[in-house]
C-alpha cells in the first residue's frame, strides 16, 4: 500500500481540518526542493505553480534557510512598537527599488492583509469610502478586501462593504467591445466608468487592481490600460492600488509588472512573491499620502507587523533575485516556456488561447476554438492526468470561462524542468481526451 493511503492520517484530516475551499489531492507531502515537491512515497513531483505562486527561489532555498535559522535562534518576533534593523534595512530598499515616489513601507503578512491596509488607508486619506475593482479581481479574503474580491466567495455570507464596484475585466480573448482582431477596451473602460459614475454617491477613495488577474484566468490589461486606468482615478481624486501579490518581485520578467507601462500607483501592495512562501507582505506608498493618513490618525496595528524574522526573509529574496540575474530569467524562461505551450496549443486543438508574461502565464482549456465554449470538465480531467504523472498544476474554474491553468513555477527554473513540464502537459492531454 502506498504511504500517502494511510488510513489515520486521512481519518485525522477527515475529523479536525475545516475545508477551506476545494478538495485536498490524496497526497501527502513530506518536503520539498527547488522545483520538486516529494511525496510520502518519496515520488516528485515537478511544483508548476511554485507552492501557491509564491515560491519565486522554488522551495527551500538554502539561503532563505540560512536566515530563517539564524533569525530563528537570535531576533524572531517582537512587540509592534520595537523596531529592527531588518525591518528598516527591508523598508529601505523597497523604496530604492520601487517606482515613482513609492517610498514608505507597512510590512505585514498576507496578502489580503495589505489590501486592507492599503483600503484603510485610501479611504481616511481621500475622505471617501466607494472602491472599484474588475469583475473577475480576487484581493483577499478579508472585510475590505473580500469586498473587492469578484471571482469566488461572495455568496452566502452577507453583504459586502458598501459603495463596493465592479467594472469588466479587459479580456482580450473574449472581447465585449469590439472583436478579437479589434477589441476596444478604451470603450469598454469609459462603459465601466460611466456606470461607477452612475452609481456613485460622489465618495469614491479607490480602484484596486493587479496589473495581470491571475485567478480570473490570466487576463492581462492590454498595453495602454494601466495609464488609461490611473488616468480616470485622478480625474475623480481617486488613488489607484495595485495588488502585485503574483505579478510582484521579476515573475513577470519586471521586478514590478507596472514597471512594463512606467505606471506607478499611489499605493502598491506585496505578497507572496516577497517573502518566497514566507508569510510577508508589504503595502508602499508616497511620502505625501502616509503623512495625510498619519496627520488622519492611520490605524493598522497588527501582531506581526514589522516582525525581523519575515522582514530578514525579505531582504534576502531580493538579494537573490538581483544577485543571480532573476528577472532577466524570467524574461528568457517565460519566452521558452510560451514558445513550448504555444507549440502544445498547435498540437492539441483542446487549447483555445496561450496568454501571460514571464513566468506568470495561463492555458486556456475550450470545447472549440471558434465558439470558445468552455470545457472546464476537460480541465479537470488534465488537472488529474498532471498531478498522476508528478506535475503540480492550478486550474481557475470561473463561469464563462474554459480551464484555464496558471503556470508559475520558481524564477530559477532550470530549461531542463520546463521542458520536463511541458513534455508531461503534452502527455496529461492526450491521456485526459482518450
Amino acid at each position: 500500500m502506498s504511504r500517502n493511503q494511510a488510513p489515520i492520517f486521512w481519518e485525522n484530516a477527515r475529523n479536525h481540518l475545516i475545508r477551506y475551499g476545494g478538495d485536498f489531492e490524496p497526497l501527502i507531502i513530506e518536503r520539498a526542493a527547488g522545483s520538486f515537491v516529494y511525496d510520502a512515497d518519496d515520488r516528485p513531483i515537478l511544483d508548476f505553480t511554485s507552492g501557491q505562486m509564491s515560491a519565486v527561489l522554488g522551495h527551500c532555498h538554502p539561503d532563505i534557510a540560512a536566515v530563517i535559522c539564524d533569525h530563528a535562534s537570535r531576533l524572531d518576533h517582537l512587540f509592534s512598537g520595537m523596531l529592527s534593523r531588518p525591518v528598516v534595512d527591508l523598508a529601505k530598499r523597497l523604496a530604492e527599488l520601487a517606482p515613482g515616489e513609492l517610498s514608505r513601507a507597512l510590512l505585514l503578512s498576507t496578502g489580503a492583509e495589505s489590501n486592507e491596509a492599503a483600503i484603510r488607508m485610501a479611504k481616511l486619506v481621500t475622505g471617501g469610502y466607494e472602491v472599484v475593482g474588475f469583475a473577475q479581481s480576487w484581493h483577499g479574503m478579508t472585510g475590505a478586501a473580500a469586498s473587492a474580491t469578484y471571482s469566488a466567495g461572495r455568496r452566502g455570507i452577507g453583504p459586502p462593504a458598501v459603495g463596493s464596484f465592479a467594472i469588466p475585466a479587459p479580456n482580450g480573448y473574449r472581447p465585449r467591445f469590439g472583436c478579437a482582431d479589434h477589441y476596444d477596451w478604451r470603450a469598454e473602460l469609459d462603459y465601466g466608468f460611466e456606470l461607477v459614475d452612475r452609481q456613485s454617491s460622489g465618495s469614491l477613495a479607490a480602484f484596486i487592481a493587479e496589473p495581470i488577474l491571475s485567478s480570473g484566468g490570466i487576463i492581462e490589461l492590454p498595453e495602454g490600460y494601466m495609464a488609461a486606468l490611473k488616468a480616470k482615478c485622478e480625474e475623480r481624486g481617486m488613488l489607484l492600488i495595485l495588488d502585485e501579490a503574483q505579478t510582484g518581485i521579476g515573475r513577470t520578467g519586471w521586478l514590478f509588472a507596472c514597471q512594463r507601462e512606467g505606471v506607478a500607483p499611489d499605493i502598491l501592495t506585496l505578497s507572496k512573491t516577497l517573502g518566497a512562501g514566507l508569510p510577508l507582505a508589504a503595502v508602499l506608498t508616497t511620502p505625501s499620502i502616509e503623512e495625510r493618513a498619519h496627520e488622519r490618525g492611520y490605524l493598522f496595528y497588527t501582531t506581526h507587523v514589522s516582525d525581523p524574522l519575515p522582514a530578514a526573509v525579505g531582504l534576502k529574496v531580493l538579494e537573490v533575485v538581483e544577485r543571480d540575474g532573476l528577472v532577466e530569467r524570467a524574461r528568457q524562461a517565460g519566452q521558452r516556456l510560451k514558445s513550448g505551450l504555444r507549440a502544445l496549443m498547435a498540437k492539441h486543438d483542446c487549447i483555445g488561447d496561450v496568454r501571460g508574461q514571464g513566468l506568470l502565464l495561463g492555458v486556456e482549456v475550450v470545447k472549440s476554438r471558434r465558439t470558445k465554449e468552455p470545457a472546464i470538465d476537460l480541465g479537470v480531467a488534465i488537472n488529474r492526468e498532471c498531478m498522476d504523472l508528478g506535475l503540480s498544476m492550478n486550474i481557475a474554474r470561473l463561469p464563462g470561462m474554459g480551464g484555464v491553468f496558471r503556470i508559475a513555477p520558481p524564477l530559477n527554473v532550470s530549461d531542463e524542468e520546463i521542458d520536463l513540464g511541458l513534455a508531461l502537459l503534452d502527455r496529461a492531454i492526450a491521456q485526459a481526451r482518450v
